[in-house]
């Protein structure tokens, strides 16, 4: 029935804890066959049946305002409790736009792969206790799970593809959890979210690797409250020339660099990617560091070239000392790699990404760290 639908919606944002006779659990879990006596005509219109109910089966744990909005819907709605559950619903969507402006630098970030593709998606909230809540959990990896399936011709086509929530929020997405309801569109269900946990819930982004040739794709969460969702996330691909070669190795080697990429926070590939730009600008504050020594000119340039090799010991991916054995850098990891599966392994694309990067600062968008090799 129509009603046993609505049950299933998400108003517990208002209705924590309806209980059904003789039952200690919520109503919208465990009303089961007595769904039907609510579409009963005894319930239309009879205000004292309908209000007298409410007031017995209201938990101790609903605040006095939650108990104040079902009655003024249930007023409002000439005591018709299917449309007073719309109602609240309703209202519930008001209030997550209300609080859209609210700054959300909390949150999740949530990872889905397969083979030869992998997914980042970043779900914001206001605070880190909303980010433990399992809806919003549910949510974020359910998004993510959706975003590497997503029929998108730029996703299809492009190896490393950036994207906003414009990319998914209208896209159709099915919710199998007891408190959201079922299917909807990825923006109705951000909004559904927001209205349920009272917090300002937004996806702001996502980014998707794909390997290019014989490879795999790998990846790391920091901070994980569960498989699949983390606070820092490190992604990258590895690609391997002999189509033939086993990638179990790759995959096993791919995993620790996921997880430099997240400690070391790399900004390039390699020493030939870093523009002219960066590395002149660089050059230029060590050379005026340098001269304020007052050593001679000879000395000062030898200076400038020891600091800027540090410089790129910092910021570039394959000359960083590896984490999980300092006494090599990256670029000689893949040269082992490389001499295991007989056949050259490289990078070609990673990705480092964390919760919330950019908001504090209040700029518009976080600039993720990308690279690939030309």
């Amino acid at each position: 029935m129509a009603f046993r639908q609505a049950v299933k919606r998400p108003i517990k944002f208002f209705v924590k804890e309806l209980n059904a006779h003789k039952q200690p659990r919520n109503c919208f879990s465990s009303l089961g066959d007595r769904a039907d006596q609510f579409s009963d005509a005894r319930w239309v219109g009879n205000p004292n049946a309908a209000s007298s109910y409410f007031a017995r089966r209201f938990n101790s744990t609903v605040s006095a305002s939650d108990q104040m909005n079902v009655k003024s819907a249930l007023v409002g709605c000439n005591w018709d409790i299917e449309a007073a559950l719309k109602d609240l619903r309703k209202k519930g969507v008001v209030l997550a736009a209300k609080k859209s402006s609210r700054t959300a630098a909390e949150g999740l970030l949530a990872v889905a792969q397969n083979d030869n593709r992998a997914v980042v998606i970043e779900l914001n909230c206001e605070t880190d206790f909303v980010a433990r809540n399992d809806v919003f959990q549910y949510l974020a990896s359910s998004l993510a799970r959706m975003a590497l399936t997503a029929e998108g011709s730029a996703g299809q086509i492009q190896p490393a593809f950036p994207f906003g929530p414009e990319y998914l929020e209208n896209m159709n997405i099915n919710l199998d959890h007891p408190k959201l309801s079922g299917e909807t569109t990825v923006q109705g269900a951000v909004t559904e979210v927001a209205a349920m946990v009272g917090e300002n819930v937004k996806l702001r982004r996502g980014y998707l690797l794909s390997t290019t040739s014989h490879g795999v794709v790998s990846s790391y969460l920091h901070t994980c409250p569960q498989p699949g969702l983390g606070r820092i996330a490190g992604l990258l691909t590895l690609e391997v020339e002999d189509t033939n070669a086993s990638l179990d190795a790759l995959k096993h080697v791919g995993s620790s660099l996921a997880m430099h990429i997240v400690a070391s926070k790399p900004l390039f590939i390699s020493k030939e990617l870093v523009p002219d730009e960066a590395i002149q600008s660089e050059r230029d504050v060590l050379k005026s560091q340098a001269e304020s020594s007052g050593k001679p000119q000879m000395a000062i340039e030898k200076m400038v070239e020891g600091r800027l090799r540090k410089y790129f010991e910092e910021v570039v991916l394959l000359e960083q000392k590896f984490v999980m054995n300092d006494s090599v850098n990256v670029k000689s990891v893949l040269s082992d790699l490389s001499k295991e599966v007989g056949s050259t392994v490289k990078i070609g694309y990673f990705l480092r990404m964390e919760i919330g990067e950019g908001i504090q600062r209040e700029i518009t968008e976080a600039p993720e760290t990308v690279a690939n090799v030309a």
